[in-house]
């Protein structure tokens, strides 16, 4: 009987964790609005290194990629110029094989910097977590890091 009552109380406190993991807001997706999706999209695909996953409209218009396990980047077609934007501003993503990452910006030439704007620098923070900056086909701003959290 007390093995049946432990298992039911388990099962009960199982549930309500459950639960309670769903009920947490967290980000769905994050949208950006660019020009060429087609440079966008290989981008984010070829350098980034996202994997696209299936999106519901089929119109040539949108790209979703798998950003981790419950999120997304929305890739949208449409806009008519690029824009400036603040550094401050950015999606950062963790790269696991940060060398390797960067070896691979300068073999398809393309720029990245410190967080003061010094070109081909890495910036080390106070944490001594490393992370340089670059700018997507549309100007959006990315950090790439090597956080471990």
């Amino acid at each position: 009987m007390k093995k049946i009552l432990l298992l039911i109380g388990s099962l009960i406190s199982m549930q309500l964790i459950a639960q309670e993991k769903n009920t947490k807001v967290h980000i769905n997706h994050t949208a950006i609005f660019v020009m060429d999706i087609g440079k966008t999209g290989n981008f984010y695909s070829k350098i980034i290194g996202l994997d696209s996953v299936a999106e519901p409209f089929h119109d040539g218009h949108h790209i979703w990629y798998k950003t981790s396990e419950h999120s997304m980047l929305h890739v949208i077609h449409g806009a008519t110029e690029k824009k400036d934007y603040y550094k401050n501003q950015h999606t950062c993503f963790t790269e696991p094989d940060f060398k390797g990452f960067i070896e691979k910006l300068k073999a398809a030439q393309w720029p990245f910097e410190d967080v003061s704007g010094n070109k081909n620098t890495i910036t080390t923070r106070v944490d001594g977590v490393h992370q340089i900056w670059l700018q997507d086909p549309d100007g959006y701003w990315l950090e790439i890091n090597d956080d471990s959290y």
